[in-house]
């Protein structure tokens, strides 16, 4: 097997200082970023480690090196993936169940501000990923904070560096979804009426892993019958049935990157209505991809996609869409919205999600893609056709 792709150490020290450029423009003196296990991005974006149990953190001043922040047990493992060399343990980094751990010696957020900004004063605080930062956290980065210190949201500056991908990144990404069609086609050779969905989904990541994802870029969707309405939603012990629709999103993680490929599928032949129904979605699922290019406004795509789907007479069937971007989350910032204010940029890279669903069922066409100067690349494109076994 060939080596898997990853995120060389010299470009984690470039987003570095382009992440301290940033906050000399945003006047800002330190930035704390955040992650935990299901949503680990920004902590490992900036230094590889990919929190479990406990959070993760990094802060980092205005010159010199950031610090990885990490709860009470994390120490030898945060050893083994870091790229940032200096680690300090802090007690609310803990995980939920909030041991003491008593007679542990413990950094504090006093000993952070001084390892990343020394001697220099510290006016403004920026934190990102404040939405999936716990009170606990944020609460005792104020009270360590200088009295004269301001603690502001700082997300944007993360986004905007996330959002255009580097080649090693790209690489990452798409070995993520040739891994995540591998497993795909594992799944539809395999799948027969009388499994479970949760015995299906045992066949995707047994495929994934042993092509050598790191993880799964999303828990792996196996919805069947009225469970694929579900936009959101967990496999079960359901039994599967001939002529019912069976929506698949299958994603690798390779290098932290994530992937997903959705297919619509049905064992036997699919109703008239519900073969309409993916077709048509199959149908704007391209139409999105031809919409897109660098330079278009993304709000017109999916103004265009919209109208599409209305013209079509599905605009009832339709709960959001048609992209959003893709990296380290398998959805991340910035989603492609009628409100959205940003032009699309080579080598972003977006989730073409194509979901539409009636009361008894639903489907999804999803597909990643890169933004090119002339449209796009796909990143997934097999089985784009409708699947009947």
């Amino acid at each position: 097997m060939a080596k898997t792709p990853s995120i060389p150490k010299s470009e984690f020290a470039k987003r570095w200082a382009a992440l301290q450029e940033k906050m000399a423009t945003a006047d800002l003196d330190v930035v704390i970023a955040h992650g935990h296990e299901a949503d680990p991005a920004n902590v490992r974006y900036l230094s590889d480690y990919w929190p479990l149990f406990e959070t993760g953190g990094v802060a980092i001043g205005r010159r010199g090196d950031p610090v990885l922040l990490i709860g009470p047990e994390s120490l030898t493992f945060a050893r083994t993936r870091s790229k940032i060399e200096q680690i300090m343990q802090i007690l609310q980094y803990r995980e939920s169940a909030e041991p003491d751990y008593p007679g542990m010696p413990l950094d504090t957020f006093k000993d952070v501000f001084k390892a990343v900004a020394g001697r220099r004063q510290i006016k403004r605080i920026g934190i990102a990923g404040m939405s999936v930062m716990p009170m606990t956290i944020f609460r005792a980065i104020e009270e360590a904070a200088p009295a004269q210190a301001e603690v502001v949201r700082a997300d944007d500056l993360l986004t905007e560096m996330r959002q255009v991908k580097s080649n090693a990144e790209l690489r990452c990404m798409r070995e993520a979804f040739r891994i995540s069609e591998v497993a795909t086609e594992a799944v539809l050779e395999q799948i027969k009426p009388g499994m479970t969905e949760q015995e299906v989904v045992g066949i995707a990541q047994g495929a994934m892993y042993a092509e050598g994802a790191e993880y799964e870029g999303h828990p792996t969707y196996v919805l069947t019958g009225r469970n694929s309405t579900h936009a959101i939603g967990r496999p079960s012990t359901k039994v599967i049935k001939e002529g019912e629709m069976i929506q698949l999103n299958i994603g690798a993680l390779v290098g932290g990157y994530s992937s997903s490929v959705g297919r619509p599928v049905c064992i036997g032949k699919m109703p008239a209505k519900m073969r309409e129904l993916v077709e048509v979605g199959l149908e704007a699922h391209y139409k999105t991809m031809e919409f897109m290019k660098a330079g278009v406004p993304a709000a017109e795509v999916v103004i265009k996609f919209e109208e599409f789907i209305a013209d079509r007479g599905y605009a009832d069937y339709l709960l959001y869409g048609p992209c959003h971007a893709i990296g380290l989350m398998e959805v991340e910032r910035p989603w492609m919205e009628s409100s959205s204010e940003y032009l699309l940029e080579e080598n972003m890279t977006f989730q073409v999600d194509t979901f539409l669903y009636t009361k008894s069922y639903g489907l999804r066409w999803e597909d990643g893609v890169r933004v090119t100067k002339s449209g796009v690349e796909m990143l997934s494109d097999k089985r784009l056709e409708v699947i009947e076994l």
